[in-house]
């Protein structure tokens, strides 16, 4: 597989969607020699599935590439199958997901990454819909049937946007006790924590963790001390889980 699991869409002073990892993305369509890029956008609730697709184009301006979207195709099962790569919008998780369900989109997708090795980039929701579920998302479930089993393309949770933080007056639980949460309800699982300007890179049999800001991922376990990676370092190893 090639996946790009980037936690979010832009950083302070990006001006394009999905900028700070732009190289890592240009080097992965360059080398499959992608031609046909299929944009998911069903993520996006406040603004135009048409307005998201033509921000990733403008993004990957530079190359040689046919962008569309998902929204626009007569036939959405077609347009995966003749898809060189898929890009995956955030917005709202829950959503998202539901909708691929809907569609009948989640094994045309799952075959065209594992099989025919489809390049596949996704941020926020994007990313959060490879893991096994999106029961780790950040979003509120908007839409009355939560369905949360995803794509599994990874084999642990993912948290998208994480950020190691307190709010002064804040007495809501903060992003760590959340994960507590679930670890404690589901405690053969990992949660991976990927903060703003990172993502995982997935390339074969290898997975890389990278960072546009140096921050580190964090990979949680339940009753186990949280590990600390940092940017560059391979972890493979989280792709043997068993979740």
């Amino acid at each position: 597989m090639d996946l790009l699991l980037l936690s979010n869409g832009k950083v302070a002073g990006n001006t394009k969607v999905m900028e700070f990892a732009l190289p890592a993305i240009t080097e992965l369509l360059t080398r499959k020699n992608v031609k046909n890029v299929v944009v998911i956008p069903y993520a996006v609730i406040r603004g135009s599935h048409d307005d998201r697709t033509a921000m990733v184009a403008e993004s990957l301006s530079h190359l040689d590439v046919n962008v569309t979207g998902l929204h626009r195709a007569e036939d959405p099962v077609e347009a995966i199958r003749q898809a060189d790569a898929i890009i995956v919008s955030g917005g709202n998780t829950w959503v998202l997901n539901k909708t691929l369900h809907d569609q009948g989109l989640i094994g045309p997708i799952q075959q065209a990454v594992m099989q025919r090795g489809v390049a596949y980039i996704g941020w926020s929701a994007g990313s959060v819909i490879s893991a096994p579920t999106i029961r780790t998302t950040n979003d509120m479930c908007i839409v009355s049937a939560a369905i949360t089993p995803s794509l599994g393309f990874v084999p642990f949770q993912i948290n998208a946007h994480y950020i190691d933080a307190t709010i002064e007056g804040h007495m809501g639980e903060t992003r760590d006790e959340r994960i507590e949460e679930f670890l404690i309800v589901n405690p053969h699982q990992s949660v991976i924590g990927i903060p703003e300007g990172s993502w995982l890179a997935v390339s074969g049999e290898t997975m890389t963790y990278e960072s546009a800001n140096e921050k580190p991922l964090h990979w949680f376990r339940l009753n186990q001390e949280r590990k600390i990676v940092a940017p560059g370092t391979d972890v493979t190893e989280l792709m043997a889980l068993d979740c």
